[in-house]
């Protein structure tokens, strides 16, 4: 402690700092040296300053106690220090400290950092509007608006509305450059926006296929030197050419559009040479187009190119080369990541949850439409090359199949096999053995390949007849993929020949409901319900189609069927209106259409949609006799004669279609006609009492010497005619009195004599039963079974509504199902 000096109270640790300091005399700076000195050298550096007082501090600093307040000093230039205070107010902190914060109160000033007390701000001074530049301001915002609102409308599909908004969007532009014209800132004009409008005003009128004013507007920025890049602009204006198929200007607008287009947009260049050599196809000149496509594929080979090269050298018959080129389009990198990254693994927690947000992504979604898409450019193409590589078909396409396993699309070769066997199958080859072999070399492949190869036998052995088969090989697709649709249907259809409605109606709803969109499930299934009588559930079906396929005549045909069964012949006769609106050759809806409004009493319309069917097949029986008994009913005989001489001439062996003729002569008063008439037929069919009644009456009328003749031979038929009803009649007595005979002896009593008499007297009665009367020879056969041997010409046609159940589930719908939807790209 002896070395511990302890303060006395009179003692003033701090003494002597408030005199006066001539250093800091403001009077004397212009003789200070170092004053002098620190203004002259840059950053205001100073020489270091010695303190005037020894062991004191430098001199310009503040000194305070503790608690006390301090005391400043003022520096050499005479301004205070920092946090001095003058006049009550307190003056800025510097960045030394926090802003707002001081170690001591200051006079006057309570603590407020945010400058509270200050009160509100006062309010912001309003935009003089009247100005020129605050005009020019508010116009070039609304012309970006409207540019802005047009592209908004285009993207909604809004073409109209866009239009107007930039053709508004242009006028107010225009106005903008006068406005600055007049306000003598001409110099400001604003090209960039004057750019934009030009061209939305052109997409727009191109959008709105108005061409010649979109050319206009893109005349206008190309010849306008102050817009840079304008050269591009082109290609629009060769699109718009190439779409008027003004093939030439196009050619020439994208090679000047080429020239203009340097080296270092290799993709842009790659495009424009691309559509050259597409309007050179459009032109047929193959040469030119080849020559675009082989530089497109030597410095940037792509998918659609290849494809394009390929057909060009199909075009002129290049086989060597179209070979050379199909290489060329396999080895085209698709530039994607393999699916087995896609693959989640069990290890790795965070990885799959990785994994399982991008696999259904936008960029795998982009991947996997590229990958379909060259996957259908090769099938095409393999399909398309095939038969012109070789002499062969098979040949080509095994070719083609061996180039595609040696590629990146080697799951592509068990397809284009399959496709080779389906293309027999289109060439209604059914018996070749190869076509059957192919499909069947796929039963031991993987499920997929197998259960599409299993699906095609199953539809080849349908249509063969072959149900056991078409079975069999139904129930291997379904093994193998038991939720592919087509099996499922091909499965229902052989069920449905065995007439097991109930069970074929189960596949097909199994079938719907692994692809709802199977329409041809659909159409089978509505069928089904027809066939089991539940026409409202077979009515929704076909409603339901219907609001898939609104173009369909076959689904609007049934509709109007059900209707018909439904007995609502007014909903009937409006679906055939529109089965006919877009079918109008249609013969057999509109034959259907005649015999509703006939039904309803309306003669004139019936006529009218009859007439019309005949007009387009002058071979339906039905139309014809319809058409004949309604001129004679309307009393116009001689029309009559022509629709039944037709009817002669399509069943000759028919005697009431000739004794048609003959009547409507003997009814127009033609009677000299109307005996030679009859006397042809009597020459084809002498034993016809019918005939031969009119031959004796007009023979009488007309006074004429073969009466007796006539009279004879009517008497001689007529007694044949009854000996024959005799015969029959005891032979019938005969087979019932032998049938009892029958009976009685399978009891134990009957006599052999009399069994074999009965069994002689049965197979009489049965001869005589088959055997035509002598009179009536051409009766021998009813008109139905006349009927039944002549083949619709219009049934193969596709667009015939099918009105036969069997009919539709047995040859359309199945070759659509199979050939159209599950092998063959689109």
């Amino acid at each position: 402690m002896e070395h511990v000096h302890l303060a006395v109270e009179e003692d003033d640790l701090y003494s002597g700092y408030n005199d006066y300091n001539p250093t800091f005399d403001s009077e004397e700076l212009e003789n200070d040296v170092g004053f002098q000195q620190a203004v002259r050298t840059s950053h205001g550096r100073r020489p270091p300053m010695t303190a005037k007082f020894p062991g004191t501090p430098i001199g310009p600093r503040s000194l305070a106690t503790s608690f006390g307040a301090r005391l400043h000093m003022a520096s050499s230039m005479g301004r205070p220090m920092t946090g001095a205070v003058q006049d009550g107010s307190a003056r800025p902190m510097t960045a030394v400290r926090a802003a707002g914060y001081t170690s001591a109160l200051s006079r006057g000033s309570a603590f407020d950092p945010l400058g509270q007390s200050r009160g509100p701000a006062p309010a912001l001074e309003a935009k003089n509007e009247d100005t020129p530049e605050e005009k020019i301001k508010i116009l070039e915002k609304k012309v970006n608006d409207l540019i802005e609102e047009s592209c908004m409308a285009q993207s909604m599909g809004a073409l109209q509305v866009a239009l107007e908004k930039a053709k508004e969007a242009g006028r107010k532009e225009r106005a903008l450059v006068r406005q600055r014209e007049q306000s003598g800132s001409a110099d400001h004009i604003n090209l960039d926006l004057t750019y934009s409008v030009l061209l939305n005003l052109a997409n727009q009128y191109t959008n709105n296929e108005m061409y010649p004013e979109a050319l206009n507007s893109y005349q206008i920025i190309v010849k306008n030197k102050m817009f840079s890049n304008a050269g591009r602009l082109k290609v629009n204006m060769a699109n718009i050419y190439f779409k008027q198929k003004n093939y030439p200007k196009a050619i020439k607008f994208y090679r000047m559009a080429l020239d203009q287009i340097t080296n270092a947009h290799k993709e842009m260049r790659i495009k424009i040479m691309q559509n050259i050599g597409v309007v050179f196809i459009c032109m047929g000149q193959y040469t030119d187009a080849i020559t675009s496509f082989e530089h497109i594929m030597s410095e940037s080979p792509n998918i659609k190119t290849g494809f394009n090269l390929i057909l060009c050298y199909y075009a002129i018959g290049d086989r060597e080369r179209m070979k050379k080129a199909f290489q060329k389009l396999i080895s085209v990198p698709l530039g994607i990541d393999d699916e087995d990254k896609y693959i989640p693994s069990n290890e790795d927690t965070s990885s799959n949850m990785v994994i399982e947000a991008i696999k259904n992504d936008k960029l795998h979604q982009m991947e996997r439409d590229l990958k379909t898409l060259a996957e259908k450019y090769i099938m095409t193409a393999a399909k398309l090359i095939a038969p012109a590589i070789e002499t062969l078909f098979a040949t080509g396409f095994d070719w083609c199949v061996d180039m595609v396993k040696s590629s990146q699309y080697v799951e592509l070769a068990n397809d284009l096999e399959i496709n080779k066997a389906i293309t027999y199958l289109r060439q209604k080859d059914f018996n070749q053995v190869e076509a059957v072999e192919t499909l069947k070399a796929f039963e031991k492949k993987d499920s997929r390949v197998k259960s599409a190869a299993a699906t095609n036998l199953s539809f080849l052995y349908f249509l063969e007849k072959d149900y056991d088969q078409a079975d069999r090989y139904a129930d291997l697709a379904m093994n193998a993929d038991r939720y592919n649709p087509a099996a499922l249907i091909n499965k229902g259809n052989t069920v449905f020949v065995k007439q097991e409605y109930e069970k074929a109606a189960e596949f097909y709803k199994e079938a719907l409901r692994n692809d709802s969109s199977c329409t041809e499930g659909l159409y089978n299934l509505g069928l089904t319900y027809k066939r089991l009588n539940r026409l409202e559930e077979a009515l929704d079906c076909f409603l339901k189609l219907h609001a898939i396929l609104r173009n369909s005549s076959q689904v609007m045909y049934q509709l109007a069927s059900l209707y018909e069964l439904l007995e609502n012949p007014e909903q009937a006769i409006e679906w055939l209106m529109q089965v006919i609106s877009v079918t109008p050759t249609d013969a057999q809806a509109l034959a259907k259409l005649g015999e509703l409004h006939d039904g309803e009493g309306d003669k004139s319309q019936a006529f009218q949609y009859y007439y019309e069917s005949f007009r387009y097949f002058p071979s339906n029986i039905d139309v014809i006799e319809w058409l004949g008994a309604y001129y004679i009913e309307t009393q116009f005989c001689e029309k009559a004669i022509q629709y039944f001489e037709r009817a002669t001439l399509i069943q000759p062996t028919q005697v009431k279609w000739q004794l048609m003729v003959a009547s409507c002569y003997r009814r127009s008063g033609n009677s000299q006609k109307a005996l030679e008439t009859y006397k042809e037929i009597h020459r084809k069919f002498p034993e016809n009492v019918e005939c031969l009644r009119f031959l004796v009456r007009l023979c009488t009328d007309m006074q004429l010497k073969e009466v007796q003749d006539y009279a004879t031979k009517l008497k001689k038929v007529e007694k044949m005619k009854e000996i024959r009803e005799q015969r029959i009649k005891s032979g019938r007595e005969g087979s019932a009195r032998s049938r009892r005979e029958g009976r009685e002896s399978s009891a134990g009593s009957a006599d052999s004599g009399r069994s074999s008499s009965s069994t002689k007297g049965e197979r009489l009665s049965a001869k005589m039963r088959s055997l035509p009367g002598s009179n009536e020879p051409y009766e021998a056969s009813s008109p139905k079974e006349l009927d039944a041997s002549y083949v619709d010409p219009l049934g193969p046609q596709m667009d015939r509504p099918k009105t036969g159940v069997k009919k539709r589930v047995e040859d359309d719908d199945f070759a659509d199902e199979e050939l159209g939807d599950d092998l063959l790209p689109e």
